[in-house]
């Protein structure tokens, strides 16, 4: 065994993280490793040579050499193709043997190796049965890249034929550590190729295999000034009109992905039409998820489907200013005493959850007001027994009273006066087996759930005012009224901010009024926020009421095959 060591830390096995993966490329250390084998299946074959060389900058900081024993017969044929015989591995150590050393030598580096795969089966097939854990190293595939940048230079990809090509410094000979250094040489080569395509970290090289044969690879030199950290960004067209606002906690990364992973045919329209990427660097996440919803609401740009029709957003309305109150959706909100739920994303969205409430409570549903003769006949929904109909005098006042009372209650404080009947509608057509209505019950619930949880989490922000919450990870954030003021990296020195001067209140505890459609899709997005990272959260000050009611609302949503109810 040959090792030539050198200087550097002690070794650690940890996995890199994200923020590791954006170091320059001239720091990163990689160490190239080939194997020679008696064949090639790692479960049927063993290793008779295993080469590796350790480089940084450009610069070779060590190698290691050893012949293996592989405990069984080398084929004729590998013995003519590599030349080594049986003779010259009789008296090596075992492969259990070499990775202990091979493992202290490979360090934290990145592997890299052509064709690398075939390698990394040999070294954990041997490592499983040694009873070690297989190396954690990310790696780098020198065939993979050559495929991308030098396609169409070269008939095939092989390792001799590119070293032939590009007249490397070292030619492979199917020995280890000769084929090693070749492709050492061939990977500083492709670094230097794949500094024309904006790759500069370690994260670029490992996505560049799957983004340079993309038909807009061209356009990845857009992506060199992105930073690595939270933020939003911008693809402009050649006009300037943006096309689609998106957010991210790794800006550069997740721009670069649409090369490379994002498959979605939408992504390929928004790159061959951008000609310009701006960028807003945040500070966390919820800043940069409510940047994105703002500069939506802004731009409204065609390639966003989330967040540009908060326009056409309706509420379902309880028309507790009239007579006899009846449930509608309604598109604005108006001064008329009614009570308001929403917005929610559509009209259409919002009858749904009315039939769900009626389907319960039968409040009247013809649109004529009742006058003081009654009818000769009932409205059609009352013939049919599903609604009452105080125009024909079927219901005095007082009792209407009580169903929009309880309409009023379920629809704010009191949720399970409305879906406990749905929920035992839905129960007992299912074990009627009539399970086609049962499932429409069932899905009139959650839309009326989904309603409901909007609804209760946009009273829990603007009931709160102002707050101030610190984060696990990413420093902290005033709200005032479920919005977001700032978002800070450091605690600042300063006080919370007040109420906004339109803000609903907090002094009385009362629900506060409608949501306007502007602020819902914020709204959302801070509540969303709150209840992921509710357990890495620390509440620093808040003016108001933050409290989340002990009784959570059912989930109505279906089970998959093989789960339970």
């Amino acid at each position: 065994m040959l090792a030539v060591p050198c200087d550097r830390p002690p070794p650690t096995y940890a996995q890199r993280s994200l923020d590791d993966l954006g170091i320059p490329l001239s720091e990163v250390t990689f160490c190239v490793v080939d194997l020679e084998t008696t064949g090639t299946s790692a479960r049927d074959c063993a290793i008779t040579e295993v080469g590796a060389a350790r480089f940084r900058g450009g610069e070779c900081l060590g190698t290691f050499q050893t012949m293996v024993d592989p405990g069984c017969g080398i084929p004729p044929s590998i013995t003519v193709l590599t030349g080594i015989t049986e003779s010259m591995v009789a008296e090596a150590p075992s492969i259990r043997e070499v990775l202990p050393s091979f493992e202290e030598f490979v360090g934290d580096a990145v592997l890299v190796g052509h064709n690398v795969r075939f390698d990394l089966s040999f070294l954990r097939e041997a490592a499983r049965l040694a009873g070690r854990a297989p190396l954690a190293n990310r790696s780098v595939d020198t065939c993979a890249l050559a495929r991308r940048l030098l396609r169409d230079e070269v008939s095939n990809c092989r390792l001799g034929t590119l070293a032939r090509h590009l007249r490397l410094d070292h030619q492979p000979r199917h020995r280890a550590l000769n084929d090693v250094l070749a492709t050492a040489d061939l990977l500083h080569l492709l670094i230097e190729r794949a500094g024309t395509l904006g790759a500069s970290g370690l994260d670029d090289l490992l996505g560049l295999p799957s983004m340079a044969c993309h038909p807009q690879a061209g356009k990845l030199a857009l992506t060199e000034d992105l930073p690595r950290s939270p933020g939003v960004y911008l693809f402009r067209d050649r006009n300037d009109h943006v096309l689609y606002v998106g957010k991210a906690t790794n800006l550069r990364s997740r721009v670069r992905s649409y090369f490379s992973s994002d498959r979605r045919r939408k992504a390929s329209r928004i790159l061959a039409e951008m000609a310009r990427i701006d960028h807003v660097t945040c500070t966390s996440p919820l800043e940069a998820a409510v940047i994105e919803i703002r500069l939506i609401h802004e731009h409204l740009p065609r390639f966003n489907r989330h967040g540009t029709n908060w326009s056409r957003y309706a509420y379902v309305k309880l028309s507790l200013g009239e007579r006899f109150p009846r449930l509608s959706a309604a598109r604005v909100v108006a001064d008329d005493g009614g009570l308001y739920l929403g917005p929610v994303s559509s009209v259409g969205f919002a009858r749904r959850a009315i039939e769900a409430v009626e389907s319960v409570v039968p409040l009247r549903r013809c649109t004529l007001r009742p006058g003081s003769t009654p009818q000769t006949h009932p409205c059609a929904p009352a013939q049919l027994g599903v609604a009452t109909c105080p125009c024909s005098g079927q219901v005095n006042e007082t009792a209407y009273a009580a169903l929009v009372e309880h309409v009023a209650q379920g629809l704010t404080n009191q949720p399970g006066l409305l879906l406990q009947p749905l929920e035992k509608q839905m129960h007992r057509l299912a074990a009627q087996e009539r399970f086609e209505e049962a499932a429409t019950v069932r899905e009139r619930a959650r839309i009326l759930t989904e309603c409901l949880l909007r609804q209760r989490r946009f009273n829990l922000l603007r009931l709160s005012g102002a707050v101030r919450v610190r984060t696990r990870n990413y420093g902290g954030a005033d709200l005032v009224d479920g919005h977001l003021e700032r978002a800070w990296a450091d605690l600042p020195v300063d006080d919370p901010p007040s109420r906004r001067g339109d803000g609903p209140g907090v002094s009385d505890g009362r629900p506060p009024g409608p949501v306007p459609k502007e602020d819902a899709d914020e709204l959302n997005c801070v509540a969303v926020w709150f209840n992921r990272q509710a357990d890495r959260l620390s509440l620093l000050h808040c003016a108001g009421t933050l409290i989340e009611p002990i009784t959570p609302l059912p989930d109505f949503k279906p089970r998959r095959e093989g789960t339970t109810d």
